[in-house]
């Protein structure tokens, strides 16, 4: 299955249909954009965004554009908002297994796991 993520609105306790996120595979400080796409209606991507045979050991991030998420759903931020974007740094060491990174989220707090 690869890598695949998933996010979750809690302030309206539903999927973040709509949201941007960014991919990026990191090495230290370097970040190279691998992928940009917008969530489905069930806050996903459609299918894995790397499939276990295109996965490789590493360190990889995930930015999602809260800020403009939640704007965009009608949320009265202030300016700038608390949170905007959300990036997660986490790495892949097993490419064999399937690495699910999803995010919790509301305008003013985020957490996230390793999924299954």
């Amino acid at each position: 299955m690869g890598l695949s993520t998933h996010v979750l609105d809690t302030m309206h306790g539903c999927p973040a249909a709509g949201m941007a996120v960014s991919f990026y595979r990191t090495e230290g400080e370097q970040a190279t954009l691998l992928r940009q796409f917008v969530l489905n209606a069930d806050g996903r991507t459609e299918g894995p965004l790397v499939d276990n045979a295109s996965l490789e050991a590493g360190t990889y991030r995930l930015s999602f554009d809260v800020g403009a998420y939640f704007k965009a759903r009608g949320v009265a931020l202030p300016e700038p908002s608390f949170l905007d974007r959300v990036s997660l740094d986490f790495g892949v060491a097993h490419v064999d297994q399937h690495y699910h990174v999803p995010l919790l989220v509301s305008p003013w707090s985020y957490s996230t796991y390793r999924g299954s």
